[in-house]
């Protein structure tokens, strides 16, 4: 049973739980799925993900759930919280593939940006993905991020170099452009 911390109209986020190491571990050990992320380069035991979920869920991290079904789908968190300079980096997942392109991404986005802004007072948070991420680039551009910058031939796929891009947004960025998380206004 998952907690409804944020919620909008396809999914809500809920805080992550160690008995989803599974679901976390299959999604990060399918290629099609980690091919995305920055976590995991290589197969991961179920133990390590523990471990990993062990230490990010004392951060900001949550689990993706879809409001109609109850199921986990991904996970999103913000990392490196600067409380001083108000800024923080940005992740998401969406682990499981039925819900590719269906905009829970963006929701995700929207209510986990809503609450670092609202409720953690910051006012920049960036993200980074890969350049050969289409998708992904263009779920961030409609939530309103903006590239910034770009890291050359940073990672490789497919024994070919990929450019890292950087993107951010600001708060008066994302209230000025964005409709009200989860249809709320």
């Amino acid at each position: 049973m998952y907690i409804k911390k944020m919620i909008g109209r396809k999914c809500y986020l809920s805080p992550m739980e160690l008995s989803d190491a599974g679901t976390y571990a299959a999604w990060l050990n399918d290629l099609e799925v980690s091919t995305f992320t920055q976590i995991a380069k290589q197969s991961l035991p179920v133990e390590k993900e523990r471990e990993i979920l062990s230490a990010i869920s004392k951060e900001h991290n949550y689990g993706i759930v879809d409001a109609a079904s109850g199921e986990l789908i991904g996970s999103c968190g913000l990392m490196d919280l600067d409380a001083v300079n108000r800024s923080a980096e940005i992740g998401i997942v969406i682990g499981d593939k039925a819900y590719w392109g269906r905009g829970y991404g963006e929701e995700a986005l929207r209510l986990l940006l809503d609450y670092a802004y609202r409720y953690l007072n910051l006012y920049n948070v960036m993200l980074r993905v890969y350049s050969y991420n289409a998708r992904g680039i263009a779920c961030y551009e409609k939530v309103g991020f903006k590239a910034i910058g770009r890291r050359r031939g940073a990672v490789m796929r497919n024994l070919e170099a990929h450019d890292v891009v950087f993107m951010d947004i600001t708060a008066d960025d994302f209230y000025a452009a964005a409709p009200a998380p989860g249809g709320r206004g």
